[in-house]
């Protein structure tokens, strides 16, 4: 039956077929596909990685275009970057160690603390967030690798000078202590590299200034303990033997000044002690 001329919506009907399912992505002018769900992101950006917030520029995250953080905030990412309740922009990494992937895009640099432990972890973010040239710096070389004979003939040798300060502790008229040795603080000094490999966790550098070359040496080192014999036979199993020591004597019975506020008859037993490990 002819329809008296109305208009064929075959063609429309394909087409609306066609665009019933998923949207094809557009192009810009220069033929590239571009996502179609686009965000606009603000010169200042507040993140929250982790649970931990930060704010940046956003020319800072964009400052390598072909890593994770260049496509994510230049809108060049497959999926959206996600909201927290707040509206900070939320990635669900770790949020301690980003600090550092940050501080590497402001100073297209990467900076560690001394004491920097963590590494392998670091590593990965940086692997996640696809920045190579950090993963090439917190790549080790060869040379200064433990297992290098170099290094482990340079570092097995050398001196450590345990001291400290101590008296006799004293109870009810002036009869020793049960404790009978007092000490306040024992003291650590060499180099940087053998002092932690012999006293690990147990050492407290808080009170040196100096940041630098692992190479150094120092005198400001303590133990977090005041137990001499520990520090002695952590010293030995690390293969030290003591070499020699020295020590000032105590006042004894002589008559000393009192300090203002202090136990005089401690103050008549004061002494220094100093003994020094060396490993050949």
């Amino acid at each position: 039956m002819a329809t008296n001329g109305a208009p064929n919506n075959s063609s429309s009907s394909s087409a609306s077929s066609n665009n019933s399912g998923q949207q094809q992505p557009s192009s810009d002018p220069t033929g590239q596909s571009i996502n179609s769900i686009m965000q606009v992101f603000p010169p200042i950006v507040e993140l929250n990685v982790g649970g931990v917030f930060y704010t940046t520029a956003l020319t800072t995250l964009q400052k390598e275009p072909d890593s994770l953080l260049g496509q994510m905030f230049t809108g060049k990412s497959k999926t959206p970057v996600l909201r927290d309740s707040k509206g900070k922009f939320f990635i669900d990494r770790d949020g301690v160690l980003f600090r550092y992937i940050l501080d590497y895009l402001r100073n297209q640099k990467l900076v560690l603390p001394e004491n920097f432990s963590e590494r392998e972890r670091l590593k990965k973010e940086a692997d996640f967030f696809q920045l190579q040239e950090m993963i090439d710096s917190l790549t080790l070389p060869k040379s200064l690798s433990p297992v290098d004979p170099a290094f482990l003939v340079r570092t097995s040798v050398g001196t450590i000078t345990v001291s400290y300060r101590g008296t006799f502790a004293f109870g009810r008229d002036g009869l020793a202590d049960v404790k009978f040795r007092k000490i306040n603080r024992i003291l650590v000094c060499g180099r940087v590299t053998l002092c932690r490999e012999v006293f690990g966790d147990t050492l407290n550098e808080s009170r040196d200034p100096d940041r630098g070359a692992t190479d150094r040496y120092t005198s400001r080192f303590f133990l977090k303990h005041t137990f001499l014999e520990q520090a002695f036979d952590m010293l030995v199993l690390a293969g030290y033997k003591c070499q020699g020591s020295c020590a000032n004597g105590t006042a004894g019975g002589m008559m000393v000044d009192k300090k203002p506020g202090s136990d005089s008859e401690e103050d008549r037993w004061n002494h220094y002690n100093e003994f020094v490990w060396v490993r050949e």
